[in-house]
């Protein structure tokens, strides 16, 4: 695999995961209690083999590159292994990045550097588990000059995604960005083809291509909507590789946490009994970052008090974080969390250093960052009352933002 070098596009602003999004970029929300979501592609590209990693950053970047130095530096430089920062840097003119292509054409002297035969990129906001090297095994058998990652999912989602057009001989015929009325998988009336944003090119079409569209006035400089039509019109191979999962369940596991209510929802299927997405594969381990907290504690103190239980049930709870005399029920707690006695948390996101006071009660509720919730204080029962204090989402998930200060 060193004939291969990955670029991560992880400058993505986020603005449906807004307030999530305020102070950071898209990938490096938190997830799952512990993760950030950068953490599930480079996960993918350990598991798959690849170490020779460049991340684009640009929107909000400082906690992002934090977490990639402080959680992410386990390559040998000596064996040529890495993983890399590259923040814009006005390198071929005056702009910032442009767009997922323009990232890609300002950072292309890295590509004459390195003289890989493959170039593989990654989108870093995407949940799902994902062996890339047989994606490139796949490219190679067919001679492609590019193969582009595709999931079947629901023809109703097209106004959320990039939609692939594929013939019978999976040969890529268009693309659309969130089509309302999509072309749909053939013999599969109700199926679409979504781009996964994973591409693999040759190194010499995808430098080809960069340079091209570079000097375009009219393009947006973006890999779905420019340059896969474009090779397309041009009489390239363009291939689509359907998606095959490691993620060892019934279903297939894909998702752009893109929207407040579909971050929610991910989380929330992490504490079912069953959760589609499996985080304990021990043979697809999923890396992250950890500051070292002891070991998570519940508290009854044992006096006879109604209401004082220090109980949870069917929630992930992360290390440091204590429960001392109150209930949490369906939710996830991040590190250094402090739910206090007779308060009551149900099917809601607490994230790290989250205090929450006596008597307290929080319902369907994401609260970011070292938010401190005062005694008795109530949370998500009544999204009107919501709606003057914080943000609620169109099925009514009440978000308090990082640092929020609560009267």
């Amino acid at each position: 695999m060193k004939k291969v070098i990955t670029f991560i596009m992880a400058g993505g602003k986020g603005e449906r995961l807004w307030p999530l999004t305020r102070d950071r970029a898209k990938p490096a929300v938190p997830f799952g209690g512990i993760y950030r979501i950068v953490d599930f592609t480079l996960s993918n590209c350990i598991n798959s083999g690849l170490r020779r990693i460049y991340v684009l950053t640009q929107y909000k970047s400082i906690s992002l590159h934090r977490h990639i130095r402080m959680g992410w530096s386990i390559f040998s430089s000596e064996l040529g292994e890495f993983v890399e920062l590259l923040p814009a840097q006005q390198r071929v003119g005056d702009s910032w990045y442009l767009g997922t292509a323009d990232a890609i054409y300002q950072n292309i002297y890295t590509i004459e550097m390195e003289k890989p035969d493959e170039v593989l990129i990654l989108a870093g906001d995407h949940v799902y588990k994902m062996n890339y090297y047989q994606m490139i095994d796949f490219h190679r058998s067919i001679d492609a000059d590019l193969t582009v990652g595709v999931v079947e999912v629901d023809k109703g989602k097209s106004p959320q995604l990039g939609v692939v057009e594929v013939d019978k001989t999976g040969k890529v015929k268009g693309f659309e960005e969130k089509p309302k009325k999509p072309k749909t998988i053939l013999n599969e009336p109700d199926k679409i083809y979504a781009s996964m944003g994973i591409y693999v090119f040759k190194c010499k079409a995808l430098e080809e291509q960069l340079t091209l569209d570079a000097h375009s006035t009219s393009s947006e400089h973006d890999f779905g909507k420019n340059i896969l039509p474009s090779m397309i019109k041009q009489g390239y191979k363009v291939a689509a590789y359907n998606f095959k999962d490691e993620n060892k369940k019934e279903a297939m596991y894909w998702r752009d946490i893109g929207t407040m209510d579909a971050y929610h929802e991910a989380n929330m299927d992490l504490v079912q009994v069953e959760p589609t997405f499996n985080l304990y594969d021990k043979e697809w381990p999923i890396r992250t970052y950890q500051e070292q907290y002891p070991p998570a504690k519940t508290v009854f103190s044992g006096e006879e008090v109604a209401g004082r239980v220090g109980l949870v049930l069917d929630s992930l709870v992360a290390s440091g974080s204590i429960v001392s005399g109150g209930k949490v029920q369906r939710s996830v707690l991040s590190p250094n969390v402090r739910i206090n006695s007779f308060s009551e948390i149900y099917d809601s996101i607490l994230m790290e250093g989250v205090n929450v006071g006596r008597y307290a009660k929080v319902k369907r509720a994401i609260v970011d960052k070292d938010v401190d919730i005062p005694v008795g204080t109530v949370i998500g029962y009544d999204p009107e009352e919501d709606k003057k204090r914080f943000f609620v989402t169109e099925s009514g998930i009440t978000v308090v933002a990082k640092g929020t200060h609560i009267k």
